[in-house]
Formats: C-alpha cells, sequence, structure tokens
C-alpha cells in the first residue's frame, strides 16, 4: 500500500486550490484524485464570465479560472490522477480508489481533502405529474451538451427552478437561437443571485414567475408542452391558475446537492440543513485529519469563495501533518442559528484565532440586523437593507471576542 502525505479527493477549484495552498504551506507529497478526464470540475463547462472577481481581481470564464489553478498545479509539480474513481475512505484514512491503469489500489494518508463538488437534484426528486418523454434534462446536463458537445436539446424551452445554473442557461438557450417561454420558480423569490437575475432574465425579456411550478409534463415521446400553476403561501398549486405552455423542452434547476456519499461511509457527521460534514473553522470534519471544501461541504454561490475556503483546508491539512495540530482540539464555541438564518459555516470553534463565518439566510429580509449573541450579550450587530437566500452572507468573530465569551454558545439570528 502506498503512502501519500495528503490526499485530495476532486480535481475541481476547491481541490486544485487547497493543494496549492498545502504545497505552499510546506506539504510536497499531494496527490489529486479526479474522476473525470481532466482537472476543473464543473468550470470546464462555465464559458460564461463572472468568475475571478474577488480572487483574481479581473472578470473570468469558467475554463480560464480553473486553468489558473491548473497551471498552480502544474508549475508545483503536484501529482493528479484524472479518471480515478474514489470507492471509499476508512476512519484510518486509507483511500481505496480505482481506474483503467492502475486497476484498483489503496493510499495510506496522513490527511485527506474531501472536494467531490455538487450535483442536481434529479427529476426523479421532484414528482411531477406526467409520463417520461425526451426532453427532459437538468440545467447543468443541458450546458454540457451546448458548452462542450456543441448540441442543442430544444428550440422551445420552459425553466423549473430560479437557481443560478437555471437563469444563466435562460440566457444561453436564447443566445443559441431557442424561445425560453418561462423561467418558473416554486419559491416567492428567485435562489440566484440578483446580477444573474438582471443579466440573464431581464435584459433578455424572460418572464420570472415566482410562485409557480410545474404540474404536469405532457408528451409521450417528446415533451409537447407543460402546466403550470400558481401556488399557495404552503406551496401547493392553486387548480384555477392552470396553464399550459407549449414547448419540446423542461430544463431542471432545483437545487444541488453535495457528492457527500463518500462523507457518509466514512462515518462523518452530516449537518441536516447544508447536506454537507459538520466541521470546525479549519474546515476539519470530526475525523480527526479529514477536512472538507468547497461545494462538497455547503453550495457557494461564487468560486472565488470556493477558493478562499479551500485555501483554508489545505493550509489547516498542511499544519496537522507537521504536527502543529496533532490531535483535533475539543470544541470551545458551537455555532446555532435561529431559523431565519439556515445553517453556519464553521458549525463549531475550537481556536482562538480570527474566524470568518459564512451563513444563509432562509427568507427575503430587508432593513434588518444580523445579530450574534453570546447567552443573552450581543457581540455582533450588523445592518443591512437586504439579504437573500441566493447570496452568502459573512461575519467575522475576532479572537477578542471569542477570548471574552461568556458560554459555549453563539447564536445568529436576523432581526
Amino acid at each position: 500500500m502506498k503512502s501519500v502525505d495528503l490526499v485530495i479527493v476532486g480535481g475541481g477549484p476547491a481541490g486544485m486550490s487547497a493543494a496549492v495552498a498545502a504545497y505552499d504551506a510546506g506539504i510536497k507529497d499531494i496527490l489529486i484524485l479526479e474522476r473525470d478526464k481532466s482537472l476543473g470540475g464543473i468550470l470546464r463547462q462555465c464559458i460564461h464570465n463572472g468568475f475571478g472577481l474577488h480572487r483574481f481581481k479581473e472578470e473570468l470564464t469558467g475554463p480560464e479560472y480553473a486553468y489558473r489553478y491548473e497551471i498552480q498545479v502544474k508549475e508545483r509539480n503536484i501529482p493528479f490522477k484524472t479518471e480515478t474513481m474514489v470507492l471509499d475512505i476508512s476512519e484510518d484514512k486509507v483511500v481505496t480508489a480505482m481506474n483503467s491503469t492502475d486497476g484498483m489500489f489503496q493510499i495510506k494518508a496522513k490527511a485527506i481533502i474531501l472536494a467531490m463538488g455538487c450535483r442536481e437534484r434529479p427529476k426523479g426528486a421532484l414528482n411531477i405529474a406526467g409520463t417520461r418523454p425526451a426532453g427532459i434534462f437538468t440545467a447543468g446536463t443541458a450546458q454540457k451538451f451546448v458548452n462542450m458537445d456543441g448540441y442543442m436539446p430544444g428550440k422551445k424551452v420552459v425553466i423549473l427552478g430560479s437557481g443560478d445554473i437555471g437563469l444563466i442557461m435562460a440566457r444561453r438557450m436564447t443566445l443559441e437561437g431557442a424561445e425560453v417561454k418561462a423561467v418558473c420558480e416554486l419559491m416567492p423569490y428567485s435562489g440566484g443571485l440578483a446580477r444573474n437575475i438582471e443579466q440573464c432574465l431581464n435584459d433578455f425579456g424572460i418572464p420570472l414567475m415566482l410562485s409557480h411550478t410545474v404540474v404536469e409534463i405532457h408528451g409521450k415521446e417528446r415533451v409537447e408542452g407543460v402546466t403550470i400553476a400558481k401556488v399557495d403561501d404552503r406551496r401547493r398549486p392553486i387548480p384555477e391558475t392552470k396553464q399550459y405552455i407549449e414547448c419540446d423542452t423542461l430544463l431542471l434547476s432545483c437545487g444541488l446537492l453535495p457528492e457527500n456519499e463518500l462523507t457518509r461511509a466514512a462515518g462523518i457527521s452530516i449537518d441536516r440543513i447544508t447536506s454537507g460534514a459538520v466541521v470546525d473553522e479549519n474546515r476539519q470534519t470530526d475525523i480527526e485529519g479529514v477536512f472538507a471544501c468547497g461545494n462538497v461541504l455547503h453550495v457557494h454561490d461564487l468560486v472565488d469563495y470556493v477558493s478562499e475556503e479551500s485555501d483554508i483546508a489545505g493550509k489547516a491539512a498542511a499544519r496537522y501533518i507537521k504536527g502543529e495540530n496533532a490531535a483535533a482540539l475539543p470544541c470551545t464555541v458551537e455555532l446555532e442559528t435561529d431559523g431565519r438564518v439556515r445553517y453556519t459555516v464553521p458549525q463549531r470553534i475550537v481556536g482562538k484565532e480570527d474566524v470568518t463565518v459564512y451563513f444563509r439566510v432562509a427568507d427575503v429580509f430587508r432593513d434588518i440586523k444580523i445579530t450574534v449573541r453570546d447567552g443573552e450579550r450581543v457581540i455582533i450587530s450588523k445592518k443591512k437593507q437586504k439579504v437573500a437566500p441566493g447570496e452568502m452572507e459573512t461575519v467575522k468573530i475576532t479572537k477578542d471576542m471569542l477570548a471574552s465569551l461568556e458560554g459555549n454558545k453563539l447564536t445568529f439570528s436576523i432581526e
């Protein structure tokens, strides 16, 4: 069995960022395992711009952003295996994987970083009435067909869900000559970034129908149309609002799910809201020496934040390997939410240094205060004109705040 200091599962932006950060922190014995045929992850098919504004201070396309990191990986001669599927991760950090060159093999790692990314919610999870005709795709699958394979999925399109991929595909399909009839969103607000609503829908006159869903798909061999309906405040379709839209394609943009089968199989605790691992501020899971970052931990709105978080994981893994935090520290502070704040990452803080906490809210709130409490004592109160589920929020917990805590819980709330 081969031994490697650091194994990184996933060669997308998270895995590459973590590898570069760990290498620069002094760990040279690194191996990246990627199941696709090349590094870059989902960014390879994201040919639109808008990436890198925070990270590189310039606007890049997805492939350009990924290539920046691929260059950094290759400049450092960090080894990677592509077309390699990781099958299992054990509690004692043995990685079992396979590919067509090496067959099945095992690697004993001193530390592991999980960076497997996320996948789209499939049609089977949506429970829409109707047959199973051709012409139903997830938005990401359609994106791959158009941007990488040169195929058009259809000519008359309805999109269900207003996540960022769905919004971007509304524009992409329009630019390729398709007619996008409508984007339907079950919730009373969009799940995408405000800039994408403006640039991808409003600029092209594509209607965004909030509080609407698809209740039936028509067609036997190929989609012929869909019936949509407005939903009430309990998200149940209102029968008298049904309307038929003729189309030959239905794209689904109904949320992303972290790829956490390996994480669960390893016995790592999963957060029920994020569907990612429960981690501390170093992105260490409850298995010592196993870290998680990127969209496998929680779904990010910007890839720049993925790289930022992966830097944290890479540097922390390097410290762990070098014995600078040889054992998992006892948990000192648990982070809780009031429901209006859906979740925080990290979920716990074990050290005494400054920590940036990422979180998402459960609804659109205006003229509010983001509050962090130590028991009854308010330690942070931050005014915001508007917060929305599609936009990641952050607050900084300073080391002085941590040193002055009276309890072992911090509660995040919207007031």
